[in-house]
């Protein structure tokens, strides 16, 4: 089942972002840990398209999803990274449902959209189909996830969450904290207020609500009483630092002398 399938029907899926590691051997492992997608994240990190495509095909291999994050719904590469394996677009910065229908209208095929027929694609091990068939079965696949992490975003809420074609929500976090006036404490109040708004507008029109770079001792509060079902766990840098420090302090404390 698609990982956009999964969504439609209501279960919560769990997602590690790739920040910094950009070698195939990253799938197996985000797979083995029990991940449900592996998120590229091109927006904050050297990571480039390149990149992307690298870990995308390699997912596709390994039976397991993958999504790309852009920096906003101008980014050049909306469709090209649906177009070099991708099963979905994260995009980052949408602060209107113009804006939101424009991701759509670049993402999804006719008559659904407007995006334009790709080359060769990887999942069909570059034999395409016919366009009809290859629609179709992208159009499967594709997630169309726009991020709301500003003010301007959260007062479009709803109309965001109403476009034909966006499949969830994501909210965040600390951008969206800046925005509110609250930097660095997404603990605040009305930034719980801010999260709770963005559920219910997602909810409504059947979309999913999910969360990236929460806390984890706010995700009983913004996530699960929330009933977020796209949840990016961590990333693969916190995961080395975390690990790494734990383990070497256990260590030091254990070492005679």
């Amino acid at each position: 089942m698609t990982l956009r399938a999964r969504l439609a029907q209501g279960e919560t899926v769990f997602g590690l972002a790739a920040c910094l590691l950009r070698t195939v051997e990253l799938v197996p492992l985000t797979r083995v840990c029990g991940f449900d997608f592996l998120l590229v994240d091109t927006e904050h990190t050297p990571l480039a398209i390149a990149d992307a495509a690298t870990l995308c095909v390699a997912a596709q291999g390994a039976g397991l999803p993958a999504l790309v994050r852009v920096g906003g719904p101008e980014h050049p590469d909306l469709a090209r990274v649906l177009d070099v394996g991708a099963d979905g677009v994260v995009v980052a910065h949408v602060d209107s449902a113009a804006q939101a229908a424009r991701i759509v209208r670049a993402c999804r095929f006719a008559p659904h959209g407007a995006r334009s027929l790709p080359s060769p694609l990887a999942r069909f091990g570059f034999r395409m189909p016919p366009a009809g068939e290859m629609a179709r079965a992208e159009e499967a696949t594709t997630l169309v996830v726009p991020m709301i992490e500003s003010a301007a975003g959260l007062a479009e809420a709803e109309a965001i969450a109403a476009t034909p074609g966006i499949d969830a929500l994501l909210v965040g976090t600390n951008d969206l904290a800046a925005s509110l006036g609250h930097f660095g404490a997404p603990d605040h109040p009305e930034v719980l207020e801010a999260f709770t708004r963005i559920a219910a507008a997602a909810q409504a029109h059947g979309k999913a609500f999910g969360v990236i770079g929460l806390p984890q001792a706010l995700l009983p509060t913004h996530a699960i009483s929330l009933d977020a079902r796209f949840v990016v766990v961590a990333n693969d840098v916190n995961l080395l630092l975390d690990a790494g420090t734990a383990a070497l302090g256990q260590i030091r404390a254990e070492w005679p002398g």
